[in-house]
Order: structure tokens, then C-alpha cells, then sequence
């Protein structure tokens, strides 16, 4: 039986299953694995037991990734599980800024004692007067999961569609509508945009990567939409592009001391993948995530080891290492394998930066000696013998 112990309300309707031979242990003391959201996990002792983290959602601020590598723990997320969801507010974001949806709603309630409000409300209209997203130009910084859905969405909008990502992946530029333009530069996919809508990590280059030069170069009244991370943006140029007219509107999911008294912008409490299938979406793909290491030993979408799979775990015995990415690591198990007199039927090896995943499925059982030579190699953080 593997333990896991749940942190934060995973799914709206609190229903969370592993399948058999998995159960929920109250204390991570007890588990082998654990399934989280958002808690902050940065000063948390983590025990010694734990094998593994999956956090449901993409990112990992929350979470001291390398920190847990150098412990010999995975940590997993769930990219683009909840991308639809964000897709989907991005594009009513970009709506309500441009056709006076929330002024005139407001102006209803404020006069709904009015006995002529029918009347009144006709002529009222006119305040309210919007303009349509065809035919208009959007910068789409970042695509990946999210902006690659944002910018194909705008096509079918008519809208006229600029992407900049110096690292798209090959997955997600097949992805893309051929009628997304691509640009070399930010300043480029800046110049001459109605909106702008950002959709990249927080990472040291990318913060404050929306500052007063790229805003200047923005369409006068632009819109600006961040539904990534509140650090992309310099919020001092974003307020002061507000106050000055240069910004028509901001959109953002980030509710800081700054955004929240910011002149004419549209926040949300962090709720840009805030949907019942956004939420099983990713808590599916973290659950599938865990299972397959726990059971097989196999990565995929961790965010400090390799991705690294032999499929299921059929052999005698699976041996998994977590090491350093240095040199002659690999002849080390091997010479502790020869050692044992052990038949190695196949072996991977896979490295990120500075961490490094050595998988290997042996015709027999190794014994504890053999075991622990390898748990004291030099720069090896944890060995598991999954099967």
C-alpha cells in the first residue's frame, strides 16, 4: 500500500482518487507522496519518507524545487491541464475592456429605482459605445500551453495575430495557426499593439519584462493582459501608462497592494484557471503523474529531474537513482553492479542542469549490500528499489 498525503482543496467537490493499492495518510510523516495546490512550501521540514511532490496547476513558485532535488524528491506540476480555462478568461478579459460590458451593467444597478429606466437606459447607451476585437492587433508574449490556445483563438477572432517565444517548443508550434505571425523581438511583437497579453513563467528574465519601454511602443490606449505572473510586470510603468492614457485598460489575476489601485483595470482574485474542469483536469494529471513513479519509476512533467520512462517495472528488480549530474556517476553503478555479479537488462540515464535520473531493471533481486554501496556514491541523493 503507498500513503499519500493531500494538501489544499484539490477539486471543488473534494473528490480525489488513486485506485487500489493507494490510500490518504493525515500526516506527511506517514506518506510516501504528496498531492498539493498551493501551499507554501519554502521553511517546510519535509520528512525523509517522501519520494515524491505533484502540484496540481503549473507553477512551482510555492515550492523549493532544487532544494527537494538535492533531496532526492520529484517534483511534478500539470502543464497545460488548466490552459483552456485560462484561454477562455483571457479572451473575456479582452472583451470587457474593450466594449463598456461592466460600465453599463453598473449603471443599470445604480438606476434601477429609475421608474423610466427603459427610456432612460436607450439614451444612456451611448457612453458605453465599445469597439470590436476584428481586424484589431494582439501581442502574444509566451507561446506555450496558454498563449499558443490565446493566439489561435484571436485568429478565429479576426484578429490580426503576433506571437514572440525565443523557446517555443516544436509540440507547440505545430500547435499554432499558420496565420500566427512570429516576431524575433518583444519590441517588435510590441510596436503598433491594441492589446498585449503575457504568458510566460516568472523567471530572472522575465521579470519586469513589461516595463514603460515596451508600453511606450503599444498602440495609444492599449490593453494590457497578464494572467501569467505578477513579476512579469513593472507595476510603477503599468500604473503611470494607466494614469497617463497610454493604457486604456489593465487585466490582471493578480491582486497586489499596487494592481488593486490602479485607475481602470479588471482584477481577479488568481482565478484564471478557476473552473471545476480546470481543477480535475489538473488533479488527473498530477494523481497519473505520482502513480507512475511510485510505481514505475518513470518522470514525466517534473520540474527538477529529467523526464526519464522504461514503462512498466517487469523485470526481477528496478532500481531508480537520483544523483548529481557529474562525471563517472554511471561507472560507479555499474562497477557496484559488477561487483554483485548482477545482469543489468537495460538502463537509461537522463540529466537536467544539475540533477541526473539513472533508472535500471535487473534479472534479480539485488541484496542490501549492493543497496547501499550504491546509496553511498558520492553526489547520489536517494536510491528506491521500486519492484
Amino acid at each position: 500500500m503507498r500513503h499519500i498525503k493531500i494538501i489544499d482543496d484539490i477539486t471543488k467537490d473534494g473528490q480525489v482518487a488513486f485506485g487500489e493499492g493507494y490510500d490518504f495518510v493525515p500526516t506527511a510523516e506517514e506518506a510516501d507522496a504528496i498531492l498539493m495546490r498551493s501551499t507554501d512550501l519554502h521553511g517546510y521540514e519535509l520528512p525523509d519518507g517522501i519520494r515524491a511532490i505533484a502540484r496540481c496547476g503549473a507553477g512551482v513558485n510555492n515550492i523549493p524545487v532544487e532544494e527537494y532535488a538535492r533531496q532526492g524528491v520529484v517534483v511534478f506540476n500539470s502543464p497545460g491541464a488548466n490552459s483552456n480555462a485560462v484561454k477562455e478568461i483571457v479572451i473575456a478579459m479582452m472583451i470587457l475592456s474593450s466594449r463598456g460590458v461592466v460600465q453599463s451593467m453598473n449603471w443599470v444597478r445604480e438606476n434601477a429605482d429609475d421608474p423610466n429606466i427603459f427610456v432612460n437606459a436607450e439614451k444612456a447607451k451611448k457612453a458605453f459605445v465599445g469597439h470590436e476585437l476584428r481586424g484589431k492587433r494582439i501581442g502574444v508574449v509566451g507561446l506555450g500551453n496558454v498563449g499558443s490556445k490565446v493566439a489561435n483563438a484571436c485568429v478565429e477572432l479576426g484578429m490580426d495575430v503576433f506571437g514572440y517565444d525565443p523557446f517555443i517548443s516544436v509540440e507547440h508550434a505545430w500547435a499554432l495557426n499558420r496565420e500566427v505571425q512570429r516576431v524575433g523581438t518583444l519590441e517588435d511583437l510590441c510596436r503598433g499593439c491594441d492589446y498585449l497579453t503575457l504568458h510566460v513563467p516568472s523567471k530572472a528574465d522575465t521579470i519586469h519584462m513589461i516595463s514603460a519601454d515596451q508600453l511606450e511602443l503599444l498602440a495609444p490606449g492599449a490593453v494590457l493582459i497578464n494572467f501569467a505572473r505578477e513579476t512579469i510586470i513593472d507595476e510603477e510603468a503599468v500604473d503611470a501608462a494607466l494614469r497617463a492614457g497610454k493604457l486604456s485598460w489593465f487585466a490582471g489575476d493578480f491582486a497586489t497592494p499596487a494592481t488593486v489601485k490602479m485607475p481602470n483595470t479588471f482584477i481577479t482574485t488568481h482565478s484564471g484557471a478557476g473552473t471545476a474542469e480546470a481543477e480535475a483536469n489538473c488533479a488527473d494529471m498530477a494523481i497519473s503523474e505520482l502513480k507512475d513513479y511510485l510505481e514505475n519509476g518513470n518522470i514525466a512533467h517534473s520540474v527538477n529531474y529529467p523526464a526519464c520512462s522504461m514503462g512498466k517495472a517487469r523485470a526481477a528488480s528496478r532500481i531508480a537513482c537520483l544523483h548529481a549530474n557529474v562525471p563517472n556517476m554511471i561507472g560507479q553503478i555499474t562497477r557496484i553492479l559488477a561487483d554483485d555479479n548482477a545482469n543489468v537488462q537495460r538502463m537509461v540515464n537522463e540529466s537536467a542542469g544539475e540533477n541526473a535520473y539513472t533508472m535500471f531493471d535487473t534479472d534479480e533481486h539485488l541484496d542490501a549490500t549492493t543497496i547501499d554501496a550504491l546509496k553511498h556514491i558520492g553526489g547520489m541523493y536517494r536510491v528506491r528499489v521500486i519492484k
